[in-house]
């Protein structure tokens, strides 16, 4: 018996296997992602080194989506200061929010912020932060009022160290200087005779060249990044801790368009990012010091008996931060004694218990 063997069933065949292939490849989901900080900046470098790929990794490998990423950094979209107000309207839909800026919206991301010289350990905080997130309700919360989803933080500085245009040894040299750092933390110069002035890294350079301020607070790989040691080259070693500047939200209308399945990947990598950032920022620390000075800074050790002098002469901003948002509703007090019992356990080097006066 012959078997007709024609062009319609050969059309058909290939009519078969191109719809096969069609319902086998992976949906296509666009996402924006945004920060108002220019690509050099280490956590944007992060993030595009380990985040997206990792991202698209996972998806890949289950074979159901893939991401079109937009990546909107340095201002095209936002600036530093409105990551959070961005997402929140829709303008991206993942980012990098420095939330020290927001210290009125999402106020228990601050506690390292109101505990100075309490750990130079960033690996520590961000997962001590994390954990924090999962036991009090409340940090999602304040997130979800800016129709954000939380998923992670970063800590991207080893410790504040800081910059003089001028050498500066103790705290008389304060005395008179105008010094730019990210805001909560200007209280740390209450009593030296400093003056804060609130602003962001990427504008130190010029507001130093030009005289609107004279030093700043900030880390010695951001001093190399943001070119500070060129304006300010004298850096006071003071140790002063390290804070988690920055979390990694979504805008929650997106959050809940996306399939569970990329959900979960977006978590996992998340976490993922946290970590490979922490492991960054510690490389580099190591190696921004000699950077420094290699660039022409010069390196001015604080003393010992110094350092606690500074700790002791500044307002117990731990309790005074804990005792005004409790007075708001939430549960701050007990957020900085679980904050201070796991540096504790952790054996930091605290110079004030913040917790305990």
């Amino acid at each position: 018996m012959r078997h007709f063997r024609g062009p319609g069933l050969a059309a058909g065949i290939v009519m078969v296997l191109l719809s096969a292939a069609a319902t086998a490849a992976p949906k296509t989901i666009n996402l924006t992602a945004i920060d108002g900080y220019p690509p050099k900046s280490l956590w944007i470098r992060t993030f595009v080194e380990y985040f997206i790929p990792e991202v698209d990794r996972q998806l890949a490998a289950k074979g159901n989506y893939k991401i079109r990423w937009n990546q909107a950094w340095g201002g095209q979209i936002v600036k530093p200061r409105h990551v959070l107000e961005g997402l929140q309207k829709g303008l991206g839909d993942i980012g990098i929010v420095t939330s020290v800026f927001h210290h009125d919206k999402v106020p228990l991301q601050a506690v390292a912020y109101v505990t100075p010289f309490v750990t130079t350990d960033p690996a520590l905080l961000a997962r001590t932060i994390d954990e924090l997130v999962e036991k009090f309700p409340a940090y999602r919360q304040a997130w979800a009022r800016y129709n954000q989803v939380y998923l992670t933080n970063l800590a991207v500085l080893d410790t504040y160290q800081m910059f003089f245009k001028e050498p500066v040894k103790d705290l008389k040299g304060f005395a008179g200087k105008k010094v730019g750092s990210a805001g909560i933390n200007l209280r740390y110069l209450q009593n030296t005779g400093a003056a804060g002035v609130p602003n962001s890294a990427v504008n130190y350079y010029n507001m130093i060249k030009t005289g609107t301020i004279d030093s700043s607070m900030l880390w010695a790989e951001g001093a190399i990044t943001f070119k500070l040691v060129e304006v300010a080259p004298y850096m006071l070693k003071a140790d002063i801790g390290t804070a988690n500047s920055k979390a990694i939200t979504m805008n929650a209308d997106t959050w809940k368009r996306l399939p569970e399945e990329v959900r979960d990947v977006i978590r996992t990598a998340a976490i993922g990012y946290r970590d490979y950032t922490e492991k960054r920022v510690i490389e580099l620390s190591k190696t921004a010091y000699g950077a420094f000075t290699k660039r022409g800074g010069k390196i001015i050790e604080m003393s010992a008996d110094e350092r606690k002098r500074w700790a002791a002469t500044m307002p117990n901003v731990a309790k005074d931060w804990a005792s005004d948002w409790e007075k708001k509703g939430l549960p701050a007090k007990a957020i900085l004694g679980y904050y201070m019992d796991r540096m504790r356990a952790a054996n930091q080097p605290i110079l004030r218990h913040w917790d305990k006066e």
